[in-house]
C-alpha cells in the first residue's frame, strides 16, 4: 500500500513536471515595434507580467513588415511554442493557415477573428474607450475644435475614430472633429515625423485636443501637442507620462490582458478558444487618470466621464461600433 501510495506521488509529480513543460510561450508583435509605448509595448508588458510572476520565460518577435508575420508564427509552432500569441490584424489570414496547421497548439490573436478550434479571438470594444476620451476632448477644449490622428487607414481605426467623435459631440454638439490617418500599409504605424506633421496641420486650423491611435506614429502626435502647448490624448497604453502636463488622458486597451490571460490560462490547463470582446464593463478599455494628468482633469469632467462610464456599463449609453455597418452614426 505504501509503495503503491508513493508510485502515484511520483506520478502526480512527474504529470505536474509534464505540464508545466507544455508551456512554452511566444508572443508576435505588430509591425510598429515592440517599444511603440502603445500596442506592441502593452503586449510586452502582459507577458512579462507572466514570466515575473511564473518564472518561465517567453520568446517575440518584432516583424518589420507584412509579411513576416506568418513566418514568425510559423516557426514558433514549428518549434512547439505553447501558446502562440499574434497581436495584430495583420497576422489573420497567416493565423488561419497556421493554426489549421498545427491543431494540437494553442493560438490567440487580438483585434481579429479566427474561427478555428484552437484559436481565441480577442475584441475590444475601441468606441467604448474613445468615447470616454472623446468627452474629455470635448469639455476641455476651448476653441471647440479637437483633431484625430490615426494609424493605418482600416475600419478598427475607424472604429477608434467613430467612438472619438461621439464623445466630442457628447460634450459639445456643435464641435468640430477633424480627422485624418497616417497612411495605407503597416508603415503607417511607426512614421512620428508625419504624425507630427498632420498634428500641426489641425492645430493650425484650431484643434487645441489631438487623439492619437496610431501605434509608434502617435509618438509624433503627443510630441508636436507638447511643442505647440496643446493637448494630446494617448493610446493602448497609458501615455500620460510621455509629456506631463499634455497628454489630457490615455485611452488605455488592456492589451496586456489579452496576453497574459492567454500565457495563465495555458499552463493552468484553462485555455478556452473562440471570440472574447473586452469593453468599459470588462475593463478591457478605459481612460487613464494619474499625476501626470490629474491637473488637468477638472471636477466636473471627472464627474461627467465616470458618469459616462457608468452609462456604458449599465447600457443607458449605447457607443455605436462604426465596424457594425462600416458607418459612423452619431
Amino acid at each position: 500500500m505504501k509503495k503503491t501510495l508513493l508510485s502515484l506521488i511520483a506520478m502526480a509529480a512527474m504529470s505536474a513536471t509534464a505540464l508545466a513543460a507544455d508551456i512554452k510561450p511566444a508572443l508576435v508583435y505588430g509591425t510598429g515595434g515592440k517599444f511603440d509605448k502603445s500596442f506592441n509595448e502593452a503586449a510586452a508588458n502582459g507577458a512579462e507580467k507572466f514570466k515575473k510572476e511564473t518564472g518561465i520565460e517567453f520568446r517575440d518577435f518584432e516583424p518589420t513588415n507584412d509579411t513576416q508575420g506568418e513566418q514568425a508564427i510559423r516557426n514558433f509552432a514549428s518549434r512547439g511554442f505553447n501558446p502562440v500569441v499574434a497581436v495584430s490584424f495583420a497576422w489573420t489570414s497567416a493565423m488561419e493557415k497556421v493554426a489549421a496547421e498545427f491543431p494540437d497548439t494553442k493560438f490567440v490573436i487580438v483585434d481579429s477573428v479566427v474561427k478555428l478550434k484552437n484559436v481565441r479571438s480577442v475584441l475590444y470594444k475601441e468606441e467604448e474607450g474613445s468615447y470616454l476620451v472623446g468627452l474629455l476632448a470635448g469639455m476641455a477644449s476651448k476653441t471647440g475644435k479637437v483633431g484625430f490622428v490615426g494609424g493605418m487607414d482600416i475600419p478598427l481605426i475607424r472604429k477608434f475614430a467613430c467612438g472619438y467623435v461621439q464623445g466630442v459631440k457628447a460634450a459639445k454638439a456643435d464641435a468640430q472633429v477633424f480627422q485624418n490617418m497616417t497612411g495605407t500599409t503597416g508603415a503607417a504605424w511607426n512614421d512620428p515625423v508625419r504624425g507630427g506633421e498632420l498634428t500641426k496641420n489641425q492645430i493650425d486650423q484650431g484643434a487645441d485636443v489631438v487623439y492619437a491611435a496610431a501605434g509608434a506614429t502617435g509618438l509624433g502626435v503627443l510630441q508636436t501637442a507638447a511643442d505647440n502647448k496643446k493637448l494630446s490624448i494617448g493610446v493602448d497604453s497609458n501615455q500620460n507620462h510621455l509629456h506631463p502636463g499634455s497628454v489630457l488622458t490615455s485611452m488605455v486597451k488592456r492589451v496586456d490582458l489579452a496576453v497574459y490571460n492567454a500565457f495563465k490560462d495555458t499552463k493552468e490547463d484553462k485555455f478556452t478558444a473562440g471570440i472574447q470582446a473586452l469593453g468599459v464593463k470588462e475593463d478591457g478599455v478605459a481612460y487613464a487618470l494619474d499625476d501626470n494628468n490629474k491637473a488637468l482633469i477638472t471636477p466636473e469632467m471627472k464627474t461627467a466621464v465616470e458618469k459616462a462610464k457608468a452609462d456604458i456599463i449599465a447600457g443607458t449609453i449605447k457607443v455605436h461600433d462604426y465596424m457594425s455597418n462600416n458607418a459612423c452614426n452619431k
